[in-house]
């Protein structure tokens, strides 16, 4: 997929548990693991807003496009 969710850098940059950024953006530590290892097919705007609230970053930070490698012929 060529969107990539770096949650878990800013987790670490901010020394943040899953669980602790879980309860303050206010989903499950199973939806928040679904979305950190790139399995959502989608994430609401509220969502966003809550986890950049809560780790004090931009959407730029945790989301990112790695376009993928076209299959040489």
């Amino acid at each position: 997929m060529p969107i990539v969710i770096n949650i878990d850098v800013m987790l670490a940059r901010r020394k943040m548990s899953s669980g602790e950024l879980a309860e303050k953006v206010g989903i499950t530590p199973a939806n928040l693991s679904i979305l950190k290892c790139g399995k959502a097919k989608a994430i609401r705007i509220t969502t966003m807003e809550a986890i950049c609230r809560a780790l004090d970053c931009q959407p730029g930070d945790i989301l990112e496009y790695r376009p993928e490698e076209s299959p040489s012929g």
